[in-house]
């Protein structure tokens, strides 16, 4: 019986706060708004925005780390994990954000043998940055650093693998449509009602938590109807 396969992004979703935005919040050079205003608007991509964004920060290491242990993540979040791994659901976290940033706050809380797909980033100089982005796809429907789509499909997915995505932003819009079901909030939640995504809303993980024991029946369910029909194909 092959187990569900938790895809989850990162920023306003596991981390209370975009992390990406904070930093430019505090540290970015003029201008990382404009980028910002461009994406929104459609006239370019994630990719190109996170690449002249993270351009413009202007912080040493420390600063950024400094900065890093400050950003909380759900308090609900390493329950929901361990839960997850007794019940043997493998969990990826997804994300168009930063690895480093990523790596740093789940290490803090214990967290850090966790997989995680994300942008590169890289000291280039003092108190310089950019991005690499090791998970783009030129064909990517977002245009995004990270496309979150190749993660659902070969060779990275095995055959009869059933995904749900967990997210909040436009990143996991394409992921969404082709998970079997979504725990949603936020801009993602509002993404699948107005396209009739199957979906769960969520505020948090106590609530993704609550939901796991029906995503064990429903597998357990469709076990035994796959079951009783290659018994019948016999009979």
């Amino acid at each position: 019986m092959s187990p569900w396969t938790l895809l989850v992004d990162f920023d306003g979703t596991i981390s209370l706060e975009d992390v990406t935005d904070s930093l430019l919040i505090r540290f970015g050079r003029p201008g990382w708004d404009a980028l910002e205003a461009d994406w929104r608007e459609g006239r370019i991509g994630s990719r190109e925005c996170m690449a002249g964004q993270i351009a413009l920060l202007d912080c040493s290491r420390s600063e950024l780390d400094e900065h890093l242990a400050s950003m909380a993540i759900d308090p609900a979040f390493p329950a929901f994990v361990a839960a997850a791994r007794d019940a043997g659901m493998p969990l990826k976290i997804l994300s168009d954000g930063l690895d480093y940033a990523i790596e740093l706050i789940l290490a803090r809380h214990g967290l850090g043998g966790l997989p995680i797909t994300a942008n590169h980033l890289v000291e280039d100089g003092p108190r310089r940055w950019r991005l690499e982005f090791p998970h783009a796809k030129p064909d990517c429907r977002t245009a995004s650093g990270t496309c979150k789509c190749a993660f659902t499909q070969a060779p990275i997915a095995s055959a009869g693998e059933r995904f749900v995505m967990i997210g909040d932003g436009a990143s996991d819009f394409c992921v969404a449509g082709r998970a079997q079901i979504v725990f949603a909030k936020k801009r993602l939640l509002d993404h699948c009602l107005d396209t009739g995504l199957p979906h769960q809303p969520v505020a948090n993980f106590d609530q993704a938590l609550a939901l796991l024991p029906s995503l064990l029946s429903s597998l357990a369910a469709t076990h035994l109807i796959s079951q009783d029909q290659g018994s019948e194909s016999h009979a």
